[in-house]
């Protein structure tokens, strides 16, 4: 065996680094590259593994981008919930779930809007209706939660909070404000 003592017989590492032959300021600009490129892959993937299945409201189900009138109705129905006109939002919200019977915002807006005119009944069952086809969904669980305290019934309010919770995987608005009601009715009962 022929071993040398001169370092010219040791065999070089050979360097595939993307900072081969770079001076220190081009290897920062080449990190940084990197890690931007690293940071927009894993904000995409993470994006994407969030997204919704399936139709959102304003997108593709239908392949049209023409409103239909049960769309219509809804979104007149909806307007007229902002404004407080209950009376006019039931007649375009029934016109709604008659055409379209498996839409969950059209019967928990009927809820709402009868509970706002002091028809519970109505209200329970249209909420149902809507928690029949989604029972995650955010504003019937939200409205039914509050109807429930109305009706002094915190046990039940609270179920609803909880199914917000699982629902509402980053928090909502529906989830906050079920639970300042709950905490606002525990206050006024000294709780």
């Amino acid at each position: 065996m022929n071993y040398s003592l001169y370092p010219e017989s040791i065999p070089r590492r050979v360097d595939h680094s993307p900072f081969h032959g770079l001076g220190d300021a081009q290897q920062i600009r080449v990190s940084a590259m990197y890690n931007r490129r690293l940071v927009l892959a894993c904000a995409l993937a993470l994006g994407l593994s969030l997204a919704p299945v399936g139709p959102v409201a304003g997108f593709g189900g239908g392949g049209s981008s023409t409103s239909t009138p049960k769309d219509s109705d809804l979104r007149a129905g909806r307007k007229a919930v902002d404004t407080g006109d209950f009376n006019k939002a039931i007649e375009y919200l029934d016109k709604a779930v008659k055409a379209n019977p498996k839409s969950a915002d059209g019967y928990n807006l009927l809820g709402y809007s009868h509970r706002k005119l002091g028809d519970v009944d109505k209200a329970f069952t249209y909420y149902r209706q809507a928690l029949a086809l989604d029972r995650n969904h955010r504003g019937a669980n939200e409205y039914i939660g509050e109807l429930y305290l109305e009706l002094g019934d915190l046990a039940k309010a609270e179920e609803r909070l909880k199914i917000l919770d699982g629902a509402c995987f980053f928090g909502c608005e529906e989830y906050t404000d079920l639970k300042n009601a709950i905490k606002a009715y525990k206050a006024s009962r000294g709780s």
